[in-house]
């Protein structure tokens, strides 16, 4: 795409819901750096990645994947087209992702591609965690 102005990719946050709050606003619970699991496959029963974009001139199209330990096995991807008609324009997209399963534990990776070009990659690990091993359990259970 031969556009007069490349966006620039300001953030992109992977988190578990993106809220669209009474004043326009968005929230984002849960932002992730690792999930825990007891076991896999680990089911996750949602997932968001938001991305926002500015600076921009034309249309584009963005794709976001999460992509298994292997480096090329997608666990999850979505696409969406988005347009920015200046450089003061911006553009924040969400892709909502719904009954994951990773099948192994690792480091995983999101990417963010923009017209097929990768904009961004960081990982997102896939930790194994025991049951009760919750560090603030035990003073309080000490207590009683």
């Amino acid at each position: 795409m031969s556009n007069a102005i490349t966006p620039t990719l300001q953030a992109s946050v992977i988190c578990e819901d993106v809220r669209q709050e009474v004043n326009n606003m968005q929230s984002l619970i849960g932002i992730l750096t690792v999930i825990p699991a007891e076991a896999v496959p680990a089911g996750v029963l949602k997932l968001c990645i938001w991305t926002r974009w500015s600076n921009g001139d034309g249309r584009y199209k963005q794709t976001a994947r999460i992509v298994s330990p292997d480096g090329k096995t997608a666990v999850a991807e979505a696409a969406v087209e988005f347009e920015l008609k200046g450089a003061s324009s911006h553009a924040t997209n969400v892709h909502f992702f719904a009954g994951l399963q990773f099948k192994e534990f690792g480091l995983y990776h999101v990417e963010v591609s923009l017209d097929g070009k990768l904009a961004t990659r960081y990982p997102l690990a896939l930790v194994q965690v025991k049951r009760g091993n919750n560090p603030q359990a035990a003073p309080q259970a000490a207590n009683n």
